[in-house]
């Protein structure tokens, strides 16, 4: 949002993803007219009356007649003074509102959505919205789900949970990714829904792709907090007894999804702010031949301090911060890291040298500075990723909750405003934040053990994600029978001591929390304080981290019975 902001500042009629429109919809345009296919799209970003206006001209052009909806509303910039004296205080890190906010918008639910389609239309764009609202609002539409009806609600935002990100439930990232068929034609999900909140998951016939228990399952816990408090403006959701079933006779497979429960959604909406916090630049540099891990490191340690004399000599102050790693010797792993026999390590790498200032003129100093390690440094640096490292800003998220009842809600249909839209809080809680800690079932200390010991991989699935500067890893064991085993030794200290490398300890706080979800034997960690700022504000090679759940899979459960034997 903070980048299509940057865009629309270029140009007001900017600020949505224009692929949406020229990709995604001007070829097919026909087809979904003539098929009478309904669309629902958030790509409206910033600028969703922009995105629409760019879909009437695709519609004249093909002589096709469209009713195009859009849902505005989740904008807050022009509540900016107001908010910068409310007292408001960032979610995670409890820092004051920020003086430089440089985007602000609420995740709206489904229910505008619905409404939209309601009133006829064929399009729906809309703006920020939470992803599952996608799949709500046609489900609400669809069959006049009520609002107090909040396991139905729970379902369809579990629909959309699973497929909001397209091929990563059909066998995208998946843990056991050699088992998936034919990425170049991976097959996108199509959720069956029934009234009553079931709902069956496939794909396409003659498509790439897989799913399967572990497929779906893995995405369940994508980018999931507590399962059994999330928030969604509609609904707050218990996922923690979902069963996942697979489903034969189904080419590239299928399956079941049940047992949603949901609760009554808070009187406030959540807010993802950006603001501007200096500037980076990142260079990426391959480095060959002998001793490349110790060459690497000393090339960046040199660029360092040659941009540190420069600052020096200018009155600049020092970087706020730095991160060097060289890829290819395992630094993410921290002591995890496996090292070569010969202690020469490998005979290739890459140089990340990531910095961050306050001032644009010093990132710029290190940005042309990178050209002095070519010619003056190491043997066998062989050029520099894309050439002179970019400087941009660093926008930060900034995450607080804001009331309902302050948001307007604006429906227009084919440019024209047709209705404002009132948030219903009838069925609402002021209760935000669980006070309850995570519900955690006995420690099992009666299972027997044995002399066996198992790599993570081989007794389960992981997937991990990011939510601002925390990041979550989900585990599902691969059979009932191994999850006692899981849940005994995967505590969250455990986790803990395995990434305390990565982690940030601002102050005496439990830095790792695991919950349970037994309907499909899984467990899921959020690490808080763990990737460097997260998204563009971090500095590291993985911001969201995406690999956290891969290092996993090599940690160790020892002392356990011949497992494999159990189920055979």
């Amino acid at each position: 949002m903070s980048l299509l902001t940057a865009a629309k500042a270029q140009s007001p009629v900017l600020g949505y993803t224009p692929d949406f429109v020229s990709a995604a919809m001007a070829p097919y345009i026909n087809d979904i007219h003539r098929k009478g296919v309904r669309v629902i799209s958030n790509a409206g970003g910033i600028n969703p009356l922009a995105c629409a206006a760019a879909l009437q001209e695709v519609a004249k052009k093909a002589d096709v007649d469209l009713k195009i909806a859009v849902v505005a509303g989740d904008d807050l910039m022009s509540e900016k003074e107001n908010l910068k004296g409310a007292g408001i205080t960032d979610l995670e890190s409890g820092k004051q509102f920020p003086e430089n906010i440089h985007s602000m918008n609420v995740y709206l639910g489904a229910r505008p959505i619905s409404r939209a389609l309601d009133l006829g239309a064929d399009i729906v764009v809309t703006g920020r919205c939470v992803d599952s609202g996608i799949v709500l609002g046609p489900l609400i539409h669809s069959f006049g789900w009520n609002r107090d009806e909040f396991d139905l609600l729970a379902a369809g935002s579990l629909a959309g949970h699973l497929i909001e990100c397209g091929a990563q439930c059909t066998g995208g990232i998946f843990t056991d990714w050699h088992a998936v068929p034919d990425w170049h034609n991976i097959g996108f999900p199509i959720v069956e829904c029934s009234s009553e909140g079931d709902f069956i998951l496939s794909k396409p016939p003659d498509t790439g792709g897989l799913i399967s228990f572990g497929t779906v399952a893995e995405q369940l816990v994508y980018e999931l907090g507590n399962p059994q408090r999330y928030l969604l403006p509609d609904v707050t959701c218990d996922f923690s007894e979902v069963s996942i079933t697979e489903i034969p006779g189904f080419d590239g497979g299928a399956v079941k999804v049940h047992g949603a429960k949901g609760s009554p959604p808070s009187m406030f909406y959540k807010v993802n702010a950006t603001y501007l916090d200096g500037f980076r630049a990142t260079a990426v540099c391959p480095v060959a031949g002998p001793k490349a891990v110790q060459k690497g490191k000393r090339t960046a340690e040199s660029i360092l301090q040659r941009t540190r004399l420069i600052f020096s000599q200018l009155g600049y102050e020092d970087y706020s911060a730095v991160n060097i790693q060289v890829l290819g010797s395992e630094d993410t792993y921290g002591p995890h890291a496996r090292r070569s026999i010969d202690g020469q390590g490998p005979r290739e790498a890459v140089i990340w040298l990531a910095v961050h200032h306050k001032q644009k003129e010093a990132v710029e100093i290190f940005s042309r500075e990178i050209a002095s390690a070519g010619t003056g440094m190491a043997p066998g640096l062989t050029g520099v990723v894309e050439g002179r490292p970019r400087v941009s800003p660093v926008l930060k998220p900034f995450f607080f909750y804001y009331p309902k009842s302050n948001v307007q809600i604006n429906l227009f249909l084919n440019g024209q405003h047709v209705e404002t839209f009132e948030e219903d809080l009838t069925f609402t809680t002021d209760e935000v934040v669980s006070v309850d800690p995570p519900k955690i079932s006995s420690e099992l200390k009666d299972l027997p053990s044995g002399p066996h010991s198992y790599r993570l991989e081989d007794l389960a699935y992981t997937r991990s994600g990011d939510k601002g500067n925390s990041a979550n890893i989900g585990v599902i064991a691969r059979h009932p029978l191994y999850y006692p085993y899981l849940k005994k030794t995967l505590t969250a200290q455990a986790l803990e001591d395995y990434f305390q490398h990565l982690l940030e300890r601002e102050k005496h706080e439990e830095l790792v929390t695991r919950y349970e979800l037994p309907g499909i034997h899984g467990l899921n960690f959020v690490l808080k304080n763990s990737l460097g700022g997260g998204g563009i504000a971090s500095l590291r090679s993985d911001p969201q981290g995406k690999a956290l759940g891969q290092m996993l899979l090599d940690f160790q459960i020892k002392n356990v019975p011949d497992l494999k034997s159990l189920i055979e």
